[in-house]
């Protein structure tokens, strides 16, 4: 793309007090969208450590130190709160996830460019910097990327970066938008963004982590203990602040499982287990996690999910490479990110049986490819490569032979 001129940028103003933060923002309340980014640190912590956050309006740009002393972000939960305007990030879960743990509520309503992009048609997950590019021609600094955002003062350059997060995607949304608009597929973004207004989306259930850690077996009672231990950490993990692997690794929780210690000493011989560990409150938690696991009725044991484990039904491999190159045929036509529309996982599902595939068969994604795939596992589509691309044919009424072997 052409390089366009450069918008005349409003200069940053940095707020640290409560009085400041307030009359900043109130009016921003009066505008239709304003652009939002935050700078944290989570290496040692569960929970992110917010340290700025950068809000963009038409005649402003508010970086807000979040680290000042005595600074209350009501009024900042307010404008994330204001129903009539939207609140546009890129790459939103993390942004969302921090604003959730800070106020018990999500931002609402939403917009992600990056979500907007794949639907636009700028490949899988595009980052920010290059979608700027993109847009508009103009490269954006990386060199703040991995700065420590919790050291103070910062620095110009700091705040110069920082600014720069929300004051291109004000550009980069209202291209994106007009494009989106044009096309109508503004639909489609929403349908997406009904995920990202979901607090469920950034509150994982300690239930359920065990099945993230892939374990290789169908021994239901070591399910069980997996699962007792996981849910244990998990909760450990949010309570002293610390990230679940600092706390205790996965292959740890999996040899957990699979031994069953049951005592201090024991817990201590697991590889990955400080006897601190071990000896402590932690410790002595997981020891009775796995009692408790120990003691359920078969009829409480987890089985593995569905189209997990040895005995799994497994898919034809043929056809869910065929899939893929349908997929990769639909999105291609339709100018969207084959990432956004199916994974392997759901290509896989739908391979064995459509119907557990809801997602892939319903609303825009049906449109762009479910139908189709649909249609191929059923023999009433065929592909066919033309003029170098592949395209979809109607299969005709005759049965076609299995190809020849040997």
């Amino acid at each position: 793309m052409a390089r366009t001129a450069s918008p005349i940028f409003p200069q940053p103003r940095l707020v640290s007090s409560t009085q400041a933060l307030e009359e900043a923002l109130k009016p921003l309340h009066g505008e239709r969208y304003v652009t939002v980014d935050t700078e944290f640190m989570r290496e040692k912590t569960y929970w992110p450590e917010l340290c700025l956050v950068q809000i963009g309006g038409a005649n402003d740009v508010i970086l807000i130190d979040a680290l000042a002393e005595g600074l209350d972000l009501a009024p900042l939960a307010a404008l994330m709160a204001d129903a009539a305007v939207i609140k546009v990030f890129h790459a939103a879960r993390q942004d969302l996830e921090i604003f959730l743990h800070l106020f018990g509520a999500l931002p609402l309503p939403v917009f992600d460019t990056q979500v907007a992009a794949m639907v636009a048609g700028h490949g899988d997950q595009v980052g920010y910097d290059s979608l700027v590019g993109s847009l508009t021609g103009h490269s954006i600094d990386k060199s703040h990327r991995f700065t420590d955002w919790s050291a103070r003062p910062l620095s110009a350059a700091q705040l110069t970066y920082a600014a720069g997060d929300v004051t291109w995607l004000r550009v980069v949304y209202e291209r994106l938008h007009r494009k989106l608009e044009q096309e109508q597929r503004l639909a489609w973004v929403a349908a997406e963004m009904a995920e990202l207004e979901e607090p469920a989306t950034f509150q994982p259930d300690p239930e359920k982590q065990w099945e993230r850690l892939r374990a290789r077996t169908s021994n239901r009672r070591m399910l069980a203990v997996l699962r007792a231990v996981a849910a244990l950490r998990e909760r450990e993990a949010q309570r002293v602040n610390v990230p679940r692997q600092r706390l205790i690794k996965d292959e740890s929780l999996l040899e957990i499982a699979a031994t069953t210690p049951d005592s201090t000493e024991a817990l201590a011989r697991v590889r990955g287990v400080a006897r601190g560990l071990a000896e402590g409150r932690t410790g002595q938690a997981l020891l009775e996690a796995i009692r408790q696991a120990q003691a359920l009725p078969d009829a409480e044991l987890p089985r593995l999910p569905k189209g997990r484990g040895r005995d799994a039904a497994r898919p034809p491999a043929s056809l869910v490479a065929l899939l893929k190159v349908l997929l990769n045929a639909c999105c291609e036509a339709h100018d969207v990110a084959p990432k956004l529309v199916a994974s392997q996982e759901e290509l896989e599902a739908l391979a064995l049986d459509p119907a557990q595939a809801p997602t892939l068969l319903g609303g825009w994604r049906g449109r762009v490819f479910g139908d189709a795939a649909r249609a191929l596992c059923e023999g009433r589509l065929a592909l066919r490569v033309q003029d170098g691309r592949v395209i979809t044919v109607p299969c005709e009424d005759k049965v076609l032979s299995e190809p020849a072997l040997g």
